[in-house]
Order: C-alpha cells, then sequence, then structure tokens
C-alpha cells in the first residue's frame, strides 16, 4: 500500500490525510480502493475509537481525477468508488472530517456522510455535476433537500453553486469554522478525543439511530444515483465535458 492516503493511529483516533497534493487531492481509482480498505479496517478494528478525514490544512480534495475518470469510468456497482460509499455508509463509529480549501464534487458529498464536520475559511465547496454532464452521486439527490431545502440543494448540485466556508456554515453543510487550517485540525481532533471519552458502545448506538430513519432511502438512493451516474458518463456531453477539462 502506497501513501496516497496516510494512516496514523494515536491512543484511538484514527486520522486518514489525502496525500496527493500536486493534484489538490483529486481521488483516482487507488485512492478509492485504499481509503474503501482503511475505513473497513478502521471499523473492525477496536484500537479505532474515532476517524478524523483530512487534506491536511489547505486543501480537503478536489474530487475524481478527472484524467483517471476518463481512462477507468466506473461501470458497475462493484467499481472502488461505489464499494468506497457502502463502506462509509455502514460505518458506526463516529467519522469527522477537517475540511481546507477546495472540497469538490465527492470531496464534497463525502462530507454529509460526516457525523461532523469543521471548516476553515479558505473552504471552495462546490459540486460540479451538471456542468460535467453528470448528475449527483453518493445519495446527495436525498439528504440535500432534507438539509437544506430544494431551492438551495438546486443551487449546489444543478447550478454549481460556489460555497467559502461561512456560507458552508450558514447552510448546515458544516458545524464549525475555523481562521485557519491549522486551527481547523486542531478543533477536530479536540472534538475526536471528546467523543472517545464516552462509552463507545452508546456512541455507536446513537450513530446507529441516527442514521436508521433514512438508511434503506439512502442506500436505494444511492444505487439509483450510481446507475445513472454511469449512463450519463457514457454520454456524448459527458464526455466532451470532461475531455475539455482534462485538455485545460
Amino acid at each position: 500500500m502506497n501513501d496516497l492516503i496516510t494512516r496514523e493511529l494515536d491512543q484511538g483516533l484514527l486520522t486518514l490525510t489525502f496525500n496527493r497534493p500536486d493534484k489538490l487531492n483529486a481521488l483516482n481509482i487507488a485512492m478509492y480502493r485504499q481509503f474503501g480498505d482503511l475505513l473497513l479496517a478502521a471499523g473492525e478494528d477496536p484500537q479505532v475509537e474515532a476517524i478524523l478525514i483530512t487534506g491536511g490544512a489547505h486543501c480537503f480534495s478536489a474530487g475524481n481525477d478527472l484524467r483517471d475518470f476518463l481512462d477507468n469510468p466506473p461501470s458497475d456497482r462493484d467499481s472502488p468508488v461505489f464499494r468506497l460509499m457502502r463502506i462509509v455508509m455502514g460505518l458506526e463509529k463516529p467519522l469527522i472530517a477537517a475540511v481546507s480549501g477546495a472540497a469538490i464534487g465527492i470531496g464534497a458529498t463525502l462530507l454529509l456522510h460526516c457525523d461532523q464536520v469543521l471548516v476553515s475559511r479558505s473552504v471552495k465547496l462546490r459540486m460540479p455535476f451538471a456542468p460535467l454532464g453528470v448528475c449527483p452521486e453518493f445519495g446527495s439527490s436525498l439528504l440535500m433537500p432534507r438539509m437544506l431545502g430544494h431551492a438551495r440543494a438546486a443551487r449546489l448540485l444543478m447550478a454549481n453553486e460556489l460555497l467559502d466556508g461561512e456560507q458552508a456554515v450558514a447552510w448546515g453543510l458544516a458545524n464549525e469554522l475555523h481562521d485557519n487550517g491549522e486551527q481547523c485540525l486542531a478543533a477536530a481532533r479536540q472534538l475526536a478525543r471528546r467523543l472517545q471519552g464516552y462509552p463507545q458502545e452508546a456512541l455507536r448506538v446513537s450513530k446507529r439511530l441516527l442514521k436508521d430513519g433514512l438508511r434503506e432511502a439512502l442506500e436505494a438512493t444511492v444505487e439509483r444515483e450510481s446507475q445513472l451516474f454511469i449512463e450519463c458518463l457514457r454520454t456524448p456531453e459527458a464526455r466532451a465535458a470532461l475531455r475539455e477539462l482534462v485538455r485545460d
């Protein structure tokens, strides 16, 4: 396993850091596989009590690596990206995100599945599905209207709205704002430590109860989105949009 995602376990807190700064932590197939494997192992490891995901102090993730995406598009539900989604949705341990800089595409929809999202003022959150000729993914078409209302969800999922850190908190996509990435990471670690101090089974049961009301609908939505996403990727408009961005 390479270090596209670094792993640090410190007294029960597992920190997973996207580590591809030259590509703004854009996710390729290798990273999807590694991220899924790390989360799956963390869910089963009794030494892991809480999980913190971050891209470091400067950039969370620019979303899919578009060149890799063009060369290796997901073709079925067992593709690494869709496997990762199922693993994240099945995770029972607290999942916290510390987000700075770009949080684009799946780098943004991933946050919908975290129990706590802390952001810095540098955050640039965007879900550019429509401009790329594809549809929403990772359950965002279900979760975002419930979280934000239809109009705001449509601004993000259809109109490619860009949110900064302050707006992300105001809209309810994050729940803490910090001045810079270092402060954001420190606060996320402090919050994780607080959760670690509580009875772990009670935390897992609480998370399960919070998620159970939407679990079946969310799983069905992700399956439907994934199939439509695959179909959209095969259209000439999506291929043209992706090629244009890769060319740039």
